[in-house]
């Protein structure tokens, strides 16, 4: 059972999830779950999932949109694109380009403004496609009536249906099996009940640093430093992730995995304890990350906000 003072951090926006300046604008955001998801499922247009941008009205110069990291910069940007209150319906075009870390991240943001508990959680989905384990994000949003967290799917849209059971998809209570977290999709390939070489970025993208091991340890990371309070790009790297890159993790640091997975697992671990792991210098996000662009495959250093 999670602690008051722990639940409490979970409602507190990070620096990626602070509205900021735009906090006035974002208002306050419904506090059904439903109502939630609904809105910002309709802030964000992916940049590669609705095939060509400009068939729906993008030109190039939008982009560096998916670049955006922080809550603020994208409720920004979505006023520039239409000044009208948020929970207004929005055109394609009236929506900024992102991905799943960016639905995730508005639903989050919109949450904790209303008070609600909420994080990003980094892992990978089995209800995209056949038998493959789809790298994505999704939110957890605390139930104060069941005691629990909610796995919150923003991206989908209502009626999306599960390929395994060909029924819709309950997006605001994910079964757990159809999305495996981080931690937990390490666990299950490393004991066999998942194959390593079906946890992908995207089932036809043959580069290694992008599937099996080297990305089921990027994103156990990735989903430690989300919980910890840093909701990061999917392309950025730092510390140890630079040596996933080619290979899967030499076996001392597949132990310290094992171990950091079975902490993250346990629902006993306190926000603490997944703290410190964090603070790990292998694992901490540095003051200054790498951006490798998913655009033109460009690496760029990017200096973070610290507040």
């Amino acid at each position: 059972m999670l602690l008051d003072d722990e639940l409490a951090a979970y409602r507190t926006q990070t620096v990626c999830s602070d509205p900021g300046r735009m906090a006035e604008w974002v208002g306050e955001p419904p506090s059904d779950l439903a109502e939630l998801r609904r809105l910002a499922s309709g802030l964000i247009f992916h940049y590669r999932a609705n095939g060509e941008l400009k068939q729906h009205g993008f030109d190039d110069d939008r982009l560096p949109e998916i670049d955006l990291r922080y809550a603020e910069e994208q409720f920004a940007r979505l006023a520039e694109l239409r000044a009208g209150p948020l929970e207004t319906p929005r055109a394609a075009t009236e929506r900024i380009l992102g991905c799943c870390r960016d639905f995730t991240l508005l639903v989050v943001s919109l949450a904790r403004r209303a008070g609600i508990p909420a994080r990003s959680r980094v892992g990978f989905a089995g209800y995209f496609d056949d038998g493959w384990w789809i790298d994505h994000v999704v939110a957890e949003i605390w139930d104060a009536d069941a005691a629990r967290w909610r796995l919150v799917e923003p991206q989908l849209q209502a009626g999306f249906v599960d390929w395994a059971t060909g029924a819709p998809l309950d997006l605001v209570d994910v079964p757990r099996a159809r999305f495996l977290t981080g931690d937990e999709a390490w666990l299950a390939a490393r004991a066999g009940r998942i194959d390593p070489e079906r946890s992908v970025v995207a089932v036809g993208l043959e580069i290694p640093a992008l599937r099996s091991w080297p990305y089921l340890a990027h994103n156990l990371v990735l989903d430690l430093v989300a919980r910890a309070g840093h909701e990061a790009l999917l392309w950025e790297t730092w510390g140890v992730l630079d040596a996933f890159s080619a290979e899967a993790p030499d076996a001392a640091l597949a132990a310290d995995l094992d171990r950091i997975a079975v902490r993250l697992a346990d629902p006993a671990v306190t926000l603490d304890e997944v703290r410190a792991l964090a603070a790990d210098p292998r694992f901490a996000v540095p003051e200054v990350v790498t951006n490798h662009s998913p655009l033109d495959g460009s690496s760029r250093r990017v200096t973070l906000r610290t507040s």
